[in-house]
């Protein structure tokens, strides 16, 4: 395999020692689009890779909420991030190489990297690379990690898991990439909270928030989704993103990274004993969410369980980035759905009350031909 080209981007405002991204730097070419020309070319056969949402910035309220969920539940977080970072350091220990899914795994791979630099003394190298539904992993950045560390077991980390499209994107390609370069890749994926049993390796299968789910880019290192747009990205880039300097003065990126990290040592023996315990357990996947997708499609006769969206990271994605129709709703009275309600009554957005739900909600996409009619 010949060693990439590529280096990683001057990219985003985490420091360099907390993770590389490789992605290409279009930070100078307009990729945004308004929510709804964006749907209806999604919805038309586009591709949502190809372009970007405009950077939905809240309201005050809504930012002091993201504050208060994070000092109430930072602890709960940091456990997580300790038995996932645990069960990687006993499974691969210093031959790991952190991979990290932009853009919502990129704060979680920091977090697993620093608590196993804080519990261990050792810096594992850490990567944000993009992949993509549809479109698989990318391959010039796997390239790359596997010329810089040929010795290096990858493990791959992402934030949550809704019905476990990015799963199953990832072992497809793990699959092609070994029968194109003869590399076998663990595609077993890390992540904190696993609601849709999609993965053996998480914090808990509990449906919470992770407060990084509720904003963008301003607690993801200011970087953008990841973008695969031909007229941008050749064979031989990587996939592309953008850096939001403009939004410096709001970015709380490292400031929620340096929140979580203050509690690692409050949970280190707790962490330790429950990867512990996991080991000795038959830990089962089955991707049960996916019943509730199923039935929920057939309720509201929607076209695509693409349009479906379990789980509160999802639902809040759906709220600030796509065109949402309503929100089914297990529990109101759940603290991690708080900023769910504040963004659906902003938004004007049917909250519909489901108490037969897996996930504690669900977000569903509108149609854009039904909204043409």
């Amino acid at each position: 395999m010949q060693k990439a080209a590529n280096k990683p981007a001057i990219i985003g405002s985490y420091h360099d020692d907390d993770v590389l991204f490789l992605l290409k730097d279009l930070s100078e070419v307009t990729l945004e689009d308004s929510a709804i020309n964006r749907e209806s070319k999604i919805q038309s056969g586009g591709h949502y890779s190809e372009s970007l949402p405009i950077e939905y910035q809240p309201p005050k309220e809504y930012v002091d909420l993201f504050w208060k969920t994070l000092h109430e539940y930072k602890q709960k977080v940091a456990l997580c991030v300790g038995v996932v970072a645990e069960q990687i350091y006993q499974l691969k220990g210093n031959n790991a190489i952190l991979v990290s899914l932009a853009r919502a795994g990129t704060p979680v791979g920091i977090l697993i990297k620093r608590y196993i630099k804080m519990r261990y003394n050792v810096s594992l190298p850490h990567y944000s690379i993009s992949i993509i539904r549809d479109r698989g992993i990318d391959e010039n950045a796997i390239q790359y990690i596997c010329s810089e560390h040929p010795d290096g077991n990858l493990q791959f980390v992402d934030g949550w898991t809704g019905k476990g499209a990015i799963s199953i994107e990832l072992t497809k390609a793990c699959k092609d990439f070994e029968q194109k370069f003869g590399i076998p890749l663990d595609d077993t994926l890390a992540v904190l909270a696993d609601p849709g049993y999609c993965t053996t390796l998480f914090g808990t299968r509990e449906d919470f928030l992770i407060p990084s789910a509720c904003l963008n880019s301003t607690v993801s290192g200011l970087v953008s989704r990841t973008v695969l747009n031909d007229t941008y990205i050749g064979k031989h880039d990587f996939h592309g993103a953008k850096y939001y300097r403009n939004l410096l003065a709001e970015d709380v990126s490292n400031e929620f990274i340096d929140v979580i990290t203050s509690e690692f040592a409050n949970i280190w023996d707790e962490a330790a004993a429950t990867a512990s315990q996991k080991k000795l357990e038959k830990i089962e996947t089955g991707f049960l969410g996916m019943a509730d997708v199923k039935k929920i499609q057939g309720i509201y006769e929607i076209e695509s369980t693409n349009y479906i969206k379990p789980g509160v990271g999802e639902t809040t994605r759906v709220l600030l980035r796509r065109v949402p129709w309503k929100i089914l709703m297990r529990d109101p009275s759940s603290p991690f759905v708080k900023h769910i309600l504040m963004l659906a009554e902003e938004k004007g957005v049917e909250v519909v009350n489901y108490p037969d739900l897996k996930y504690l909600c669900c977000g569903l996409i509108k149609s854009v031909k039904e909204m043409q009619k």
